[in-house]
Formats: C-alpha cells, sequence, structure tokens
C-alpha cells in the first residue's frame, strides 16, 4: 500500500498536500482500495467554503457511498473536473491524477493536527 511521507492524512483517509497556502486534497490509496471500484465524486463547487473536518462531498463506489471530509478551512481554488467523467482516476492515481479539490487554506495551524505518514500507518494498523 502507498502511504507518501510528504503528505499529511486525516483519520477519515484523506491525504493533503500543502504548498504555500494552498493544498491539494484526495483520498488515500487504503481508501480507493476499501471502496473498490468509484462510480461517482460530488464535490463542491469553486468558491465555496470547506470547513475542518466537515463534509465537502460524497464519493460512490460499488459497495458504498462515503462523506469526504476537510483536513483544512478555507475556499475551494479548484476543482477536479475530470473525475466528472472518469472518477475511476482516483483507483488509479490516487495521489496524482485522482485529486478532488485544491483549497485556500485560512487556518494552516489546522494542518499541524493531522497525521504524518507513521501517524497513519498506525490508523492503518489498529483498523
Amino acid at each position: 500500500m502507498n502511504i507518501p511521507a510528504n503528505l499529511k492524512y486525516t483519520k477519515e483517509h484523506e491525504w493533503i498536500k500543502v504548498e504555500g497556502n494552498m493544498a491539494t486534497i484526495g483520498i488515500t490509496d487504503y481508501a480507493q482500495g476499501e471502496l473498490g471500484d468509484i462510480v461517482f465524486v460530488e464535490l463542491p463547487a469553486v468558491g465555496a467554503a470547506v470547513t475542518y473536518m466537515k463534509a465537502f462531498g460524497t464519493i460512490e463506489a460499488v459497495k458504498a457511498v462515503s462523506d469526504l471530509f476537510s483536513p483544512v478551512t478555507g475556499k475551494v481554488a479548484a476543482v477536479n473536473a475530470k473525475l466528472d467523467n472518469e472518477p475511476m482516476i482516483i483507483n488509479k492515481d490516487p495521489y496524482g491524477e485522482g485529486w478532488m479539490i485544491r483549497v485556500e487554506c485560512s487556518n494552516l495551524a489546522e494542518i499541524q493536527q493531522l497525521l504524518s505518514d507513521g501517524g497513519y500507518k498506525e490508523v492503518l494498523a489498529s483498523a
């Protein structure tokens, strides 16, 4: 299972990559594997507000529908439009082409509350 060391994670299986005050968010390799074939993703519009650890959208797979939780508070700056027609990109490349939203962060201190790769591995080990 792929858990890149340069990212932060939530216990709900989202990843975040922060560059300056911009954050790219998606779901982890573990999450996409547990969901199975992803068939639909509902994401917020550009300009929408997202709040730390509150749902920002949903992801639907053959097995289940799950909420997506924002690891940060801020405003949506970009949405991965490719996922509208090809949601299975998330299954193939969850940390690359399968990113979901980019957020302009309004409280970078929230990043300190997230898990490192080691912390996320501990969460998975106890699951």
